[in-house]
């Protein structure tokens, strides 16, 4: 049986929690991983990029030139992608990033994830984050309590929470998620991961949901 410890804002235990061998210790493939990391950064891709080619650029009706007897090259246009403020050849135009991927493969590569963080020791999880009102500090003393004060870290809340979010965002490196919304990229953009009691009993649910 998988547990793991369950600390206080002080680095001090105070229990042991049993994890899902379903969800922390997934025998899925490494790659399943870097599919849904891939995908998930192809579709924050909004795909707008665009360039103007001869037929778009304004001007270039007229000939520049005769064709024949001036010494200087034939040219049918000054809009050409040979001139100065001419048309872009093979230029970006807008296009779809997305890359889709089944459930089932996010929430694989999800789990493994969630089994490499875990297999490294880099996963926290505390009895409850309890701020009255938004106090940097305060979260910053729960970092270097905890030891992980200078490393990427993602809070894990079973539900939105103000305080605690307006408490990290002026924390370098560290951010701060639903645990609904969590998934594959969060799990390996971050060094260490810090759930609270709450947020790892709320997954468990979420997949026993999911599978009902």
């Amino acid at each position: 049986m998988l547990e793991i410890e369950i600390k206080d804002k002080n680095n001090n235990i105070t229990g042991k929690m049993s994890l899902s061998e379903s969800i922390f210790n997934s025998k899925a493939s490494e790659s399943v991983v870097h599919t849904a990391v891939v995908s998930y950064l192809a579709n924050q891709r909004q795909g707008t990029h665009a360039t103007k080619t001869r037929g778009m650029v304004s001007g270039g009706g007229k000939k520049p030139w005769k064709q024949k007897h001036t010494g200087r090259a034939r040219h049918g246009s000054i809009r050409s992608p040979l001139w100065r403020k001419g048309g872009i050849t093979f230029g970006p135009r807008p296009r779809d990033y997305e890359i889709k991927l089944p459930k089932n493969m996010k929430k694989a590569a999800l789990y493994k994830a969630l089994t490499m963080k875990l297999s490294d020791k880099e996963i926290v999880v505390l009895d409850s984050i309890s701020i009255d009102k938004p106090r940097t500090k305060e979260m910053i003393q729960v970092l270097r309590n905890l030891g992980i004060f200078n490393k990427t870290v993602l809070f894990v809340l079973p539900e939105k929470n103000d305080a605690v979010a307006l408490s990290v965002r002026n924390i370098p490196g560290a951010d701060i998620a639903r645990v609904s919304d969590l998934n594959a990229y969060h799990v390996a953009a971050f060094d260490n991961l810090v759930f609270t009691a709450d947020a790892l009993s709320r997954l468990v649910s979420i997949k026993e949901e999911a599978a009902a």
